[in-house]
C-alpha cells in the first residue's frame, strides 16, 4: 500500500512533469518557426501573418527579444480574457459548453471539498480504528471512513453530508442544464443560415421498379409535401472512389517528395522499394514509379467514377431532402412519413461537415446486424479486459514485483525505488495499457453504421465511459483490494471477508491519487506542448513543404477530440463524488485537475483546435446522464460500505437518495432535453419570417442544391452549377413521371428542383 512519502514522490514527480512540459511550451509558443503550430487556427481564419517573412535570418527561427520571455506565463491570462459570448463566435458552442464542464467540476468539487475538510476530516481522523486492526494501511487512509469503527454514531456525519453534497451537485446540474439549452436555442437563433437548418435525411426508401430513387424521392415528397418541398441530393457509394482518390493523393506526395529530393542533389535519381512500407519488395526508380501508379490510379478512378454514373446499383436508398422552409423541415424531421413506419424514416441531416459519408452507403438493413456484432464485441472486450489489468495491478506493487522477479528484491526494496513504484507505476502503468482503446472504440462505432461525426464520437465516448467504469474504477477497487488484502482474506472466516473488502475499498483511494497526478496533471500539461504535431509539422516543412499552401496544408491543428477528453473528465466526476463522502483526500487532486485542465483547454480551442462540426451541444444531454450516474454510484457505494459497518440504522435513509437522483434525472430530461432533440416549431417561424423580411430575393435552392454532394465529386459539381447560373438555367422545365402516383394525384415531377445528378456531367472529367 502506498504510504504518504509515496504520494509525496508521486506528486512530485507529476508536478515536475507538468513545470516541465509547461516551461518547454512557454518557451517553444514564442519562436517564430512554431507560430504555425501553437497558433494554427488564427492562420486558418486569416488573421494572423508568418512571421518568418520579415526579419533577419535568426529572427525568423529564434525569438530575440528578452522581453518576451520574462513573460513566460501571459498566456494563461490571456487564455482566460476572451469572453464566453465572443468564444462562441470565435469557436462555436460545442467548444464553450465543453469548457463549461470543467467549470462545473470546480462549482461542485470546490466547495464540497471546503465542507469535508472542515467537518468529515475532523471526523475521521481522531479515531483510531486501522491501528487496532490488523489491516495495511497508510496514514491517508486515517482521513478516510475506514478509520471510524462499526457502530459509530460518527456515521451519521457522512449520512448528512451524502445528502448535502447530492443536493447541491443536484442544484449545479439543473442551473447548468437550464443555462446550456437556452445558450443552445439562442445559438441556433441567431446563428446565420446553414444547410441542415433546411435539410433531412430520409432513409429506407423503399424500392419501386418504374422509377430510380431521385425520382422517386422526389415524386413522394412533392405529393406528401407539395407546397414545401425545394430539392434533393441521393446518396451515392463512393466508398471505393473515395479510397482511390486518398490512395493517389499518398502516392502524389510521394512523388513530389523524391521530385524534391532529387532537385537538391541531381547526381543520384531517389530509389524505394515496392513491399510494404517501402522497407521490402523490389528496388526501383522511386520518381518512375510513383508516377506510373499516379497513371494507374487516375484511370482506375475514372472508370470507378463512369461505373457509378452509368449503374444504378451505386445509388443508396437515402437521400438528403431540403425544404423551402426550417419550419417545413422540422416538421419533416420530427413527423412518420409513412403507413409502414420502417419506411420513408426521417432525421435532422448533420450539417455538412459532420456527414461521415462512408457509412451512408450501408444497407439500413444490416445496421441491426451490425450493432448487434459491436454490443457483443463490446461486452467481450470490457469483461475480459479485467484479466489484463488485474495482472498489471498485481505487479505495480512491491509483493507483486518481487514474486516475478525475485533477482531485483534488494534493488526494489531501496526507499527511492519503491516510492516510485507504490507512488507512481499503478497510474502509469494504467495509463500505457489504456492508450490505444480510443481508437478501437471509434473503429466500433464506424463499424455499426452512425452517419454523422458527431453521432460517432458521442457513440465512443459512451463506450469509453463504460469501459473506464468497469475497468479503471470498479475492475481497480476490486482486484486492488484482493490483492493488497490477500494475507487477511485467506485467513479470515467467511463472515468477517466482506467487512474485510468493505474496509479496503476507501483504501484504494491512493492508487486514484497517483492516477489522477499522471493523467490529469502531468497528462493535461502535456497536451499543450503538442509535441506530436510539433515533430510531425517540422519533419514535413523540412521534406515535403515547397510552397505557402504546402506549409498550410502542414499544419494540423486536430479538433478537440470529445470521444477520448469527455470520459476522461466523467471518470474525475466519477471519482470525486464517490470518495467525497468515503475519503475526501481526493478532492484537492481532482479540483487541481479540473482548474489546470480549464486554462489548457481554453487556451487550446481559442488558438489551436479547429473543429470539425458544430452541433449545438448537442452532447449535453450525455454529460448530465453520466454525472448522475456517477452521483447513484457514489450513493449505493456508500450505502454498501456502511452496511459493513454495522450502520443499518442508516440504510433506510441512505435508499432515499437515489431515488431523489433519479427522480432529479427524469425531471430534467423532460424540462430540458427536448431542446437538444428537436426544435420547437416557434423558433422555426420566427427566424423564417425575420429572414425573409430581410432578404426576400434570396435564392434559397441556388444555396442549398450543391451542399449535400459527396466531397469527392463536389469540385465537378461546383464548375457545373456555376456554369448552369451563368446561362440563367435556375428554374428547368418540369418533367412527367414515368407512372402515376400511388396516391393519385396528378401532380407532376419536377424533375429539374434537384441538383444535377452525375451523369449529367461529362463522363470524361478527371478527379
Amino acid at each position: 500500500m502506498a504510504t504518504l512519502s509515496d504520494i509525496g514522490v508521486a506528486a512530485a514527480i507529476n508536478i515536475l512533469s507538468a513545470c516541465i512540459f509547461l516551461i518547454a511550451f512557454a518557451f517553444l509558443r514564442i519562436q517564430p518557426v512554431n507560430d504555425r503550430v501553437y497558433f494554427p487556427k488564427w492562420y486558418l481564419k486569416g488573421l494572423r501573418g508568418s512571421p518568418l517573412h520579415s526579419g533577419t535570418i535568426v529572427n525568423k527561427f529564434v525569438n530575440l527579444d528578452f522581453r518576451a520571455y520574462l513573460k513566460f506565463l501571459n498566456w494563461m491570462p490571456a487564455a482566460l480574457q476572451m469572453p464566453e459570448p465572443e468564444l462562441i463566435e470565435h469557436a462555436g458552442l460545442d467548444s464553450a459548453v465543453y469548457l463549461r464542464i470543467y467549470l462545473i467540476g470546480l462549482k461542485i468539487f470546490v466547495p464540497i471539498a471546503f465542507i469535508a475538510f472542515s467537518v468529515m476530516v475532523p471526523v475521521n481522523w481522531t479515531n483510531h480504528t486501522l491501528e487496532r486492526l490488523d489491516l495495511t494501511y497508510s496514514d491517508l487512509d486515517k482521513l478516510s471512513i475506514s478509520n471510524i469503527p462499526s457502530g459509530s454514531q460518527r456515521f451519521w456525519t457522512h449520512l448528512v453530508m451524502a445528502y448535502i453534497f447530492t443536493f447541491w451537485t443536484c442544484y449545479v446540474l439543473k442551473r447548468e442544464y437550464e443555462i446550456i439549452a437556452s445558450m443552445r436555442l439562442h445559438f441556433l437563433a441567431s446563428e446565420r443560415r446553414r444547410p441542415d437548418q433546411f435539410t433531412v435525411l430520409v432513409k429506407n426508401v423503399p424500392p419501386d421498379p418504374d422509377e430510380s430513387v431521385s425520382e422517386l424521392v422526389e415524386h413522394f415528397f412533392m405529393v406528401n409535401h407539395q407546397d414545401h418541398y425545394l430539392t434533393h441530393q441521393v446518396v451515392y457509394n463512393a466508398n471505393r472512389l473515395t479510397a482511390l482518390v486518398n490512395e493517389k493523393k499518398k502516392k502524389q506526395n510521394w512523388l513530389d517528395y523524391y521530385q524534391l529530393k532529387y532537385t537538391r542533389n541531381q547526381s543520384k535519381r531517389p530509389t524505394s522499394k515496392t513491399g510494404f512500407l517501402g522497407l521490402c519488395g523490389k528496388t526501383v526508380d522511386a520518381i518512375d514509379f510513383n508516377s506510373s501508379e499516379i497513371e494507374r490510379l487516375s484511370k482506375e478512378i475514372s472508370d470507378e467514377r463512369m461505373n457509378i454514373i452509368g449503374s444504378t446499383k451505386y445509388i443508396m436508398p437515402a437521400a438528403f431532402v431540403s425544404f423551402r422552409t426550417r419550419w417545413a423541415a422540422a416538421v419533416c424531421a420530427q413527423t412518420q412519413q409513412a403507413r409502414n413506419p420502417t419506411l420513408w424514416l426521417t432525421e435532422w441531416a448533420p450539417e455538412p461537415r459532420d456527414v461521415y459519408w462512408d457509412n451512408l452507403a450501408i444497407p439500413y438493413v444490416s445496421l441491426s446486424i451490425r450493432r448487434l456484432i459491436v454490443a457483443v464485441a463490446f461486452f467481450f472486450l470490457t469483461f475480459f479486459f479485467m484479466i489484463p489489468i488485474a495482472f498489471v495491478q498485481s505487479l505495480a506493487n512491491i509483493e507483486g514485483i518481487e514474486k516475478a522477479l525475485p533477482f531485483l528484491k534488494s534493488l526494489i526494496e531501496t526507499n527511492a525505488v519503491k516510492s516510485f513504484i507504490q507512488g507512481f507505476l499503478p497510474g502509469i502503468a494504467l495509463k500505457i495499457f489504456l492508450i490505444f482503446l480510443p481508437s478501437l472504440l471509434m473503429q466500433m462505432s464506424k463499424f455499426e453504421g452512425f452517419c454523422s461525426i458527431s453521432a460517432l464520437e458521442r457513440r465512443s465516448a459512451t463506450r469509453y465511459y463504460i469501459f473506464q467504469f468497469v475497468n479503471v474504477f470498479l475492475g481497480s477497487i476490486i482486484t486492488g483490494a484482493a490483492f493488497n488484502q490477500l494475507n487477511n482474506l485467506l485467513h479470515q472466516s467467511a463472515n468477517e471477508i466482506p467487512k474485510t473488502i468493505g474496509v479496503s475499498i476507501p483504501m484504494k483511494a491512493t492508487f486514484f491519487i497517483t492516477y489522477i497526478m499522471v493523467d490529469g496533471w502531468a497528462g493535461v500539461a502535456g497536451e499543450i506542448l503538442r509535441l506530436k504535431p510539433l515533430i510531425f509539422f517540422h519533419l514535413k516543412n523540412f521534406f515535403l513543404v515547397k510552397t505557402e499552401k504546402d506549409r498550410e496544408e502542414a499544419m494540423d491543428p486536430g479538433s478537440l477530440g470529445f470521444n477520448t477528453g469527455e470520459p476522461q473528465i466523467q471518470l474525475y466526476f466519477l471519482l470525486g463524488l464517490v470518495y467525497a463522502v468515503v475519503s475526501p483526500i481526493l478532492l484537492p487532486f481532482i479540483i487541481v485537475f479540473f482548474a489546470l485542465a480549464y486554462v489548457v483547454y481554453r487556451h487550446q480551442i481559442i488558438n489551436v483546435y479547429n473543429q470539425e462540426y458544430e452541433s449545438a451541444a448537442a452532447f449535453w444531454p450525455d454529460v448530465h446522464g453520466r454525472i448522475i450516474t456517477a452521483l447513484i454510484v457514489s450513493q449505493l457505494l456508500l450505502m454498501g460500505l456502511l452496511s459493513t459497518k454495522e450502520a443499518s440504522k442508516s440504510t433506510p435513509l441512505l435508499i432515499t437518495l437515489p431515488i431523489l437522483t433519479i427522480w432529479f434525472h427524469i425531471f430534467c430530461k423532460g424540462r430540458f432535453e427536448p431542446a437538444f432533440v428537436r426544435y420547437p416549431l416557434q423558433e422555426t417561424v420566427r427566424k423564417d419570417t425575420l429572414e425573409r423580411t430581410k432578404e426576400p430575393n434570396f435564392n434559397l435552392k441556388e444555396f442549398l442544391q450543391n451542399a449535400y454532394i459527396h466531397p469527392v465529386f463536389k469540385g465537378e459539381v461546383d464548375s457545373e452549377i456555376d456554369a448552369a447560373s451563368e446561362d440563367g438555367d435556375l428554374e428547368p422545365s418540369l418533367v412527367q413521371t414515368k407512372r402515376q402516383s400511388r396516391f393519385n394525384t396528378p401532380l407532376p415531377s419536377k424533375r429539374g428542383s434537384s441538383p444535377p445528378l452525375l451523369s449529367d456531367f461529362d463522363a470524361t472529367t478527371q478527379v
